[in-house]
């Protein structure tokens, strides 16, 4: 398709406007209807003075002047229109009838743009001005992306260079600002180079050398000092520029002030590999310092050492002061072990092989692994010693004090150590022994460092083992519940039983000693709890329907349960489920668990024994608080702790202290029972003192619920214990005071 003529184009996008200045009436009329005729939009002026005029209030796209006026001829007309604001680039046509060089001259002097002699030839004049137009409106483009081009390198900081063999290094202004100089202050390359340091000088002037001897691009960042002292980096890059035989011959570039890129990108490097609270290597830059520290070691044939270092009760400082001190200790604790080992903050990914022979030294470093767990990475050791004086240093660090919030707090720490290649190829693997060995310092005493050891692995596999199971047990069936039976050793009689929770695996029982603590630890002894609750109260109704058993179950039951609002509604939905009655249950809570978390115990508790659940304070006297608690608090039972009743009738001071006991919970109306009992002559002593109300394998060890029922028919029922004949023989029985023996009903099992 063919381009429409240019006067077509112009008259599509707009009628030019055209100040026509004339003093020949005639001749400025033909001119005016002549270019009317062709388009053009003609305002007519008589004189050079009210050409003047009309600029004032018109902005023209072109100017006729004729040459030959009187007053004010056509070139001082020219000249002062020049000197208006604005008017600077207007295209101005000079209509003459002289043809001489002087006019011509003069014409161009004065600021016309071109000259057109006098003729009937308007087709031609026509012509001219809209080339003269088109010109114009290309100049003015052109300026206007210049200026467009120099503000976007001023806000880009950017500008052009030359480099030419024979003529010299040349900066455009625009290059100039990037260097804080004045469009008309001259800098040369020497000049630049004396801004640069001069290690990176010589850098830069070998990198030149090479580039140019190839006629290579040119890619660099340099760093300069301005004539103020503030340094900046500047990125340059350039290209080679050839001849017509193919010979270079010089470089053209831009240049651009990357500063604030470079902060940037430096922040973002600062937060993607560094902890923003310590500041130290984060999880993902010590993978990767380790990863490359094994790589070398493989070239090298040395070891690596990695010490896992985690905080000894850190969450004790934590909740006790808050976050913001335990966030303080961290910085103060991340500080001191940045201390204990030749730390590097600078090697990056795609630096260390820039860095040269031994270079993996470089890789050293102490980092946070996350919340209170650090990691202490050695890239090359030579053995287990040298792992231990940096572990031995990282303790003695830490001896001294940690002044937090005007607190002086003290804190150790737990390390574990594995080494390459012997404990470990990969950084995971290394990670997971250091951190078997860390766990076998805190099993021990904490405060001290361990060297993994597959021994270590063993006990450590065994116990992450059981933890996966344990959270599978509760639904495949697994915990169950065995009862001790709790008697009136007077009456010989069967007076409550304590639910203890088993764990039947594989066909064995699993002690509690050694799952209770890791459902402690874990949180699972939640659920196990609630279930726990739930099987006693089937157990009771099972009880009640076999034999009349109308007293109650206690269930052990950690303080966290009491801290669930909804722990009432809970036990009553479980005995109603069975239809048994809320003394059905009785809740067994440890002294020192009690005092822990007392404040938050104390409404759950009046709660429970507003609805008649009793609650009993299991290891009494072993407390480390005020007994002021047993006068506040709704609690209908004591259990002596059988550390009191081992010893009786060996020790006098095991006998004075259940005898404290027993008259205290006299005069508080409260029951008293002995647990632990082993042998006849601690309950003869148990009996003598008073007590009557007892549990512990001297009658029965804790049994499944079916087998509770054959003890009850074939031992207590026909009197066969030993233990019942030597009870009922004691003279001293009838003096035993018990508060519940009016509410008990007697029976022939019970």
């Amino acid at each position: 398709m063919n381009a429409a003529p240019p006067h077509l184009e112009d008259e599509l996008l707009e009628q030019p406007k055209v100040l026509l200045v004339d003093d020949d009436e005639v001749n400025l009329l033909l001119t005016a209807v002549a270019l009317r005729g062709r388009g053009f939009e003609i305002t007519e002026a008589r004189s050079g003075r009210e050409a003047l005029a009309l600029m004032a209030a018109m902005s023209p796209d072109m100017i006729v002047l004729d040459a030959m006026m009187p007053e004010l001829d056509g070139f001082e007309t020219c000249k002062l229109l020049r000197e208006k604001p604005g008017l600077e680039s207007t295209p101005v046509l000079m209509l003459t009838g002289l043809d001489d060089d002087a006019s011509i001259s003069l014409a161009y002097q004065v600021g016309a743009t071109d000259f057109f002699v006098k003729s009937t030839q308007w087709s031609l004049l026509a012509g001219r001005l809209r080339y003269l137009l088109r010109s114009s409106r290309t100049r003015i483009e052109l300026e206007r992306s210049k200026a467009r081009l120099a503000r976007a390198q001023d806000l880009a900081r950017m500008g052009s260079f030359e480099w030419h063999a024979g003529g010299g290094f040349h900066l455009a202004a625009e290059a100039l600002r990037v260097f804080s100089r004045g469009p008309h202050e001259g800098l040369d390359f020497i000049g630049v180079m004396r801004m640069v340091p001069h290690e990176e000088r010589a850098l830069f002037l070998r990198l030149l050398r090479d580039v140019m001897a190839h006629n290579s691009v040119l890619v660099t960042d340099l760093t300069v000092t301005l004539l103020d002292g503030r340094q900046r980096v500047v990125h340059i890059e350039a290209e080679p520029e050839f001849n017509e035989l193919g010979n270079a011959n010089g470089y053209t570039g831009v240049m651009q002030d990357v500063t604030d890129r470079r902060h940037a990108e430096d922040r973002i490097r600062q937060l993607a590999h560094f902890d923003a609270l310590t500041g130290l290597p984060n999880r993902r830059q010590l993978i990767w310092r380790v990863e490359r520290a094994i790589e070398q070691a493989r070239k090298g044939g040395h070891e690596v050492g990695l010490l896992l270092i985690d905080l000894d009760r850190f969450k004790i400082i934590n909740d006790t002061l808050g976050h913001a001190a335990g966030d303080e200790l961290l910085v103060e604790v991340g500080r001191r072990l940045r201390g204990c080992v030749r730390h590097s903050d600078q090697v990056m990914e795609g630096m260390l092989e820039t860095i040269g022979g031994r270079s993996h030294r470089t890789l050293e470093a102490v980092g946070r692994l996350g919340g209170d767990e650090f990691v202490a990475l050695l890239p090359e050791v030579a053995g287990e010693s040298d792992a231990e004086r940096v572990a031995d240093r990282v303790l003695e660090a830490l001896r001294e004090p940690i002044f937090l919030s005007g607190q002086e707090c003290f804190v150790t720490a737990s390390i574990g150590i594995a080494l390459f290649p012997r404990d470990g190829q990969t950084m995971a693997e290394l990670l997971r022994n250091s951190d078997v060995a860390m766990y076998a310092v805190k099993a021990q005493g904490r405060n001290a460092s361990a060297i993994y050891t597959p021994q270590l692995d063993g006990s450590g596999r065994k116990k992450l083992e059981l933890e996966s199971a344990l959270h599978k047990a509760l639904e495949r069936g697994e915990i169950v519940l065995h009862y001790q039976p709790k008697v009136d050793v007077r009456g010989a009689r069967m007076v409550g039983a304590e639910a203890l929770m088993r764990w039947k695996r594989d066909g064995k029982l699993i002690p509690p000693g050694d799952f209770i603590p890791m459902a402690e630890e874990t949180g699972l002894i939640v659920p196990l709890s609630e279930w726990a609750l739930k099987e006693a109260a089937r157990q009771a109704k099972v009880w009640q329907l076999n034999f009349g058993f109308a007293d109650s179950i206690a269930v052990n039951l950690p303080s966290r349960m009491f801290e669930r609002s909804d722990l009432v509604e809970h036990i009553h939905q479980c005995v109603s489920a069975y239809g048994v009655p809320h003394r059905a249950i009785q809740l067994e809570i440890t002294e020192n668990n009690l005092m822990k978390d007392l404040q938050n115990v104390i409404p759950s508790l009046h709660r429970l024994n507003e609805v008649g659940v009793e609650i009993s304070i299991d290891d009494f006297g072993t407390g480390y608080s005020s007994l002021a608690y047993l006068t506040t608090l709704p609690i209908s039972e004591v259990k002596i702790d059988r550390t009191f009743v081992r010893d009786l009738g060996i020790t006098p001071q095991s006998s004075a202290v259940v005898t404290a006991i027993i008259a205290l919970a006299r005069a508080m109306g409260l029951r008293v029972i002995a647990e632990g009992v082993e042998t006849m002559r601690q309950m003869d002593v148990l009996h003598r003192l008073g007590c009557s109300l007892m549990q512990g394998f001297l009658f029965s060890k804790p049994l499944p619920p079916e087998e509770v029922e054959l003890w009850l028919a074939q031992t207590v029922l026909p009197r066969k214990a030993p233990w019942i004949a030597r009870a009922s023989a004691d003279p001293i029985a009838g003096l035993e005071f018990n508060p519940s023996d009016a509410q008990r009903p007697t029976g022939g099992i019970r």
